[in-house]
């Protein structure tokens, strides 16, 4: 069915629970929809793929003893099992009052609680998708307006950072609802709403995110469009990816006005929401200082919270780091790869559509040298979630590692035309493909859009690149750089570029330039023999 060989190893290869998550949630949506009056219940119990099947049956209330009622210790016989049109009106009858109590909070002013399409994460944001206003020509704008919003909420709900309220709830909202109410009624931390207007063949929509406790407006965007340049589904896929890049994404508008929200709070806050804060500040400064102090928190998180499947993502990248850069490697019978790839697969087990968990697993893969592997599991989380730039960043600098250096480079320009704030990092990664497609002149240029001081490993970039130009002070300054902070990595050279899954041809050119540098590099590496002993045998 998923055309996968006969050595299928469903840890390394979530494909079977991705799927099984899909039709979970689909069955849920028929049963509450189309198979409301179903006489059976189909449903797959979480962890397992075996179906199981059940009557639906209502739960009668006890009645209270009325004369000529059978006296006690004497059976009354029940009526045969069967189905009857009854009970498909009794469903209909709950159903009918479920929505009663569902709308009795807007009513009556009680509060309720928020309907989560994914389970929420500990103290994380939750969001609420406004249905967005029809304005101008009123049937085709209502159109537009209805599946704008539909798509948004679709887009939305691929970050898993973040609870996105379903859309049900979103259409139970009155218009015009105030937003300091939903954040009392609700617990609803941020609003985005819209507008679409209809002008003969121009399509005018807005956007904007509304935080709920202030009231003050975080983003706010408009998107010209003309219905003759581009079809209506276009449009509407390509606005909502754009909305919810800018919203959502890891570094974006919410996280940042968390981030803000925050940072009020006593440093040793160890709230569990606030840990994957402290992650992505982590990753933007790569300090073994702010590494430490990381792991503790997410590990205390999920202590707390055993369920919180991003914070084990987050996890797996910091116990990957203390054998990658070396940060404040713990002993023990296992390695860090091993809890690292530990931490991934229990992220997926717990939520297989979550992104950052793929591409955790992705990058524990890859340093685990199963590039192969990895690279699928990549290309997954990709598709999940296309418009997260902190994931097509991390799945381009993999492509371009293994030798796809063009392809990588165009993912990475994707992730940093939408994300412009992590340009440091992927400055760095596109300066080695140019090196590594001998384009030294770009590479340097690149190079020195860089953040050096966050990512060590670019001052090495920096020493060969300048060495292939033969600007020896340039490379010397940036060499002596490198070996104050990683002086021993050139004892393990070769296990370091192994790790990395360079080709042998790209491996032997970064030796090259390490040589002209005066890097420490052995007199032949293990690239080099490898490329050595090919040749002879040709």
């Amino acid at each position: 069915m998923f055309a996968r060989s006969a050595d299928f190893d469903a840890q390394n290869d979530p494909a079977v629970r991705i799927e099984a998550g899909r039709l979970r949630r689909a069955l849920g949506r028929y049963y509450l929809s189309d198979g409301l009056t179903d006489p059976v219940v189909i449903t797959i119990p979480k962890g397992a793929y075996v179906p199981h099947f059940a009557w639906r049956t209502l739960q009668a209330a006890k009645p209270h003893p009325s004369p000529g009622a059978a006296p006690t210790g004497h059976r009354v016989d029940s009526p045969p099992r069967r189905w009857t049109p009854w009970l498909g009106v009794a469903s209909l009858v709950v159903f009918i009052v479920a929505g009663l109590v569902f709308w009795g909070p807007w009513r009556d002013g009680m509060s309720g609680s928020p309907q989560a399409s994914t389970p929420s994460p500990p103290g994380g944001p939750t969001l609420v998708v406004l249905p967005f206003a029809a304005l101008g020509e009123p049937s085709a704008a209502r159109t537009y307006a209805d599946g704008l919003t539909e798509e948004v909420l679709s887009q939305f709900a691929r970050f898993k950072e973040i609870t996105v309220l379903g859309r049900e709830m979103s259409r139970s909202i009155p218009s015009g609802a105030d937003a300091a109410r939903l954040r009392r009624d609700l617990g609803i931390r941020y609003v985005l709403e819209g507008s679409v207007q209809v002008a003969a063949h121009r399509l005018r929509i807005m956007g904007r995110l509304l935080d709920a406790q202030t009231g003050a407006v975080l983003w706010s965007q408009t998107y010209d469009e003309d219905l003759h340049v581009r079809d209506l589904f276009s449009i509407q896929d390509d606005v909502a990816r754009k909305v919810a890049t800018a919203v959502a994404q890891p570094y974006g508008i919410i996280h940042r006005a968390d981030q803000t929200r925050t940072s009020t709070r006593a440093p040793n806050d160890l709230e569990a929401y606030g840990c994957t804060l402290r992650f992505y500040d982590y990753r933007a400064a790569l300090s073994d200082k702010s590494h430490a102090a990381t792991r503790t928190c997410l590990e205390q998180a999920v202590a707390l919270h055993p369920e919180y499947a991003t914070a084990w993502a987050m996890l797996s990248v910091l116990y990957l780091d203390e054998d990658r850069f070396g940060f404040n490697p713990r002993a023990g019978s296992s390695t860090p790869i091993q809890r690292s790839l530990e931490a991934a697969r229990r992220a997926i087990r717990l939520d297989p559509e979550n992104a950052r968990a793929l591409q955790a697993l992705m990058v524990a893969l890859f340093f685990a040298q199963q590039p192969a592997e990895a690279l699928e599991v990549g290309e997954r989380a990709v598709a999940l979630n296309p418009n997260d730039t902190e994931l097509l960043g991390e799945f381009g600098t993999r492509v371009g590692q293994v030798g796809a250096w063009q392809r990588g480079a165009e993912l990475l320009e994707q992730a940093l035309t939408r994300n412009r704030g992590h340009s440091g990092y992927y400055s760095g990664t596109l300066a080695v493909y140019a090196y590594m497609q001998r384009d030294y002149a770009r590479a340097e240029s690149l190079i020195r859009q860089a953040a050096l001081d966050k990512f060590p490993l670019y001052h090495f970039v920096a020493a060969v690149i300048c060495a292939q130009l033969g600007k020896a002070t340039e490379a010397a300054e940036a060499r002596d750089a490198f070996l104050r902070m990683r002086p021993t990595i050139f004892e393990h050279w070769d296990d370091e570029m192994a790790k990395r899954n360079y080709r042998p041809e790209d491996a032997a050119h970064f030796a090259e330039g390490a040589r002209k540098a005066g890097f420490p590099v052995p007199a032949r590496t293990a690239a080099e023999m490898a490329l050595q002993a090919a040749t002879h045998q040709r």
